[in-house]
């Protein structure tokens, strides 16, 4: 072997690259039984046509190139995995719509069947038909879809509240779990064998609450508190300032705050609707049996933000709770 052909490697150009006659030597390298026909072979080795040497030239560069690749390696990788599929929980309650735990609401009709999700062309945290003064709904499915838009709920306050009244009763595993639960009728949206109100789903925190999840008032707290105030229930359409000035008295503005609570409702007013959060400020007051049927007759109402409430404000379908001294 000469030294030109010592020092040639195939591998380290390009197939295309090599010549004829750089094939043909590499081929006898790496195939030493295949050999030029010499004098003394066949007749038919020496007069070989031109096709047949280059078919066996393109095999020669055939296997030129597999001598280049590396030795297989076998191996199993462990890290590719299936991604889990998408799974969606939604409500069974409606016969034509459906919301599932996304915040979406769509005909039962066009669920996925593979992932029982709801198409996600529609609005999210849909509020359509609700009250949001009331945080009720003429809907069902609505009412659950807009209970679970985080701006409404908190999913971490919802998980300290209770199923029921009983101390043994469970708590609520996530937000889906308690908008469901609320969202369904309650006593407080039914008098006698008819709804209150069209708005009859509401998902409303907690009724014995005043903006939080946990009444911070106990009775004899809120006596303690209240020590020198005359509570003072005023008359359909006015304010506080009027109601305290009729009795030569004026209306204290920090107490507000003490009155605005379901407890403290239920004690002076018979809330015959029940008792709801809101937004407004006639607040806390009760709807009067007159008013109509959108703003639910007999309910009491309190105000979710204690800052707002005030001693000036009226609404003509409502009776405040005043503090007077």
């Amino acid at each position: 072997m000469g030294p030109a052909l010592a020092t040639f490697n195939p591998c380290r150009l390009p197939l295309f690259q090599l010549s004829a006659k750089q094939l043909d030597a590499h081929a006898r390298i790496r195939t030493p039984a295949t050999r030029t026909p010499s004098a003394s072979a066949p007749l038919a080795d020496r007069m070989a046509s031109p096709r047949i040497l280059f078919l066996r030239r393109i095999l020669y560069a055939a296997a030129a190139f597999c001598a280049c690749l590396p030795a297989p390696v076998s191996a199993i990788r462990k890290d590719i995995g299936l991604a889990e599929p998408i799974m969606c929980r939604r409500t069974v309650q409606g016969r034509h719509l459906t919301s599932d735990d996304n915040g979406y609401v769509c005909s039962a009709l066009s669920v996925d069947p593979w992932s029982r999700c709801c198409p996600r062309t529609g609005a999210r945290f849909s509020c359509q038909g609700c009250n949001h003064d009331l945080q009720c709904c003429n809907s069902y499915e609505y009412c659950v879809s807009c209970c679970l838009d985080p701006s409404r709920t908190n999913e971490g306050d919802v998980q300290k509240l209770k199923v029921a009244k009983p101390v043994t009763a469970g708590t609520y595993t996530d937000i889906f779990d308690f908008c469901m639960g609320r969202c369904r009728h309650s006593s407080a949206s039914v008098h006698e064998n008819a709804y209150v109100s069209d708005f009859h789903h509401c998902f409303m925190m907690q009724q014995n609450s005043s903006g939080s999840t946990e009444s911070n008032c106990g009775s004899r707290d809120c006596g303690s508190r209240l020590a020198g105030i005359n509570v003072l229930l005023g008359r359909q359409g006015e304010s506080c300032n009027s109601v305290c000035g009729a009795k030569r008295q004026s209306c204290v503005p920090s107490k507000l705050s003490e009155l605005n609570k379901c407890e403290i409702l239920q004690k002076y007013m018979r809330c015959k609707s029940g008792c709801f959060p809101s937004l407004g400020p006639d607040q806390p007051a009760e709807v009067v049996d007159e008013a109509p049927r959108n703003l639910n007759p007999g309910a009491c109402l309190y105000m979710q933000m204690d800052e707002r409430l005030t001693c000036d404000g009226s609404h003509q379908h409502t009776r405040r709770l005043c503090p007077c001294a």
